[in-house]
C-alpha cells in the first residue's frame, strides 16, 4: 500500500494483467471526516460564525462531498472489480452476453480514467470535489448495476436448466 492506495500487483490469480491503483479510505480517515464535519457543524453555533461564515459553509460543502463521493466510489470500485472478472476474464459471459460485455468494455474504461484521475490526484477533498465526478460516479453505477442484472439473470437462467447450480453459487 502507498498512501491508503493498493497497488494492483496484489490482484488475485486470473486476473486479467490490467494495473490500476485501487483507492480505500481506511477506517482512521473516515473517523477523521466524521469528526471535522461535526466540528464544522459546531462552528455554527458559535455567535462569532459571522467572522467566518463563507470558510464554514465552504468546508461543509466540501466535507459533506468527499463523505458522498468516497462511499459511492468505494461501491463503484467493489462492483467494478468482481464484474471485470467475469466480462473481461470470461469467454462464456462475452458468448452469452455480447451487448452487455461491449457495455462493459465502456464502462471499464470510465472506471480506469476515474482510478488514474483520483491517483494522479492524491488528495481526497480535491478528488471529491472535482466538478462532475459525483455525476460520473452515480452513471458508472447505474451502468455496473446494469451489467450486474444482465449477468444475474443469466445465472439464474443456468440455474433453471441445471439445479445443481443452486449450491454452487
Amino acid at each position: 500500500t502507498k498512501d491508503g492506495v493498493t497497488d494492483g500487483e496484489d490482484a488475485e490469480p486470473g486476473d486479467t494483467g490490467s494495473r490500476v491503483w485501487i483507492a480505500k479510505m481506511g477506517d482512521d480517515d473516515f473517523e477523521m471526516l466524521e469528526e471535522h464535519q461535526m466540528a464544522v457543524q459546531n462552528m455554527f453555533a458559535s455567535r462569532f460564525l459571522a467572522t467566518f461564515e463563507g470558510e464554514a459553509i465552504y468546508w461543509q460543502k466540501s466535507l459533506a462531498n468527499v463523505n458522498e463521493v468516497s462511499q459511492l466510489f468505494s461501491e463503484v470500485q467493489r462492483s467494478w472489480q468482481f464484474l471485470e472478472q467475469l466480462f473481461v476474464g470470461s469467454d462464456e459471459v462475452k458468448k452469452e452476453l455480447p451487448e452487455e460485455s461491449e457495455k462493459f468494455v465502456d464502462i471499464d474504461q470510465v472506471v480506469r480514467e476515474i482510478l488514474e484521475k483520483c491517483y494522479s490526484v492524491r488528495g481526497a477533498r480535491d478528488f471529491c470535489n472535482e466538478d462532475g465526478m459525483a455525476g460520473k460516479l452515480e452513471k458508472a453505477q447505474a451502468d455496473l448495476t446494469f451489467c450486474e442484472k444482465a449477468l444475474n439473470d443469466f445465472m439464474d437462467s443456468k440455474r433453471r436448466v441445471f439445479p445443481r447450480f443452486y449450491f454452487m453459487s
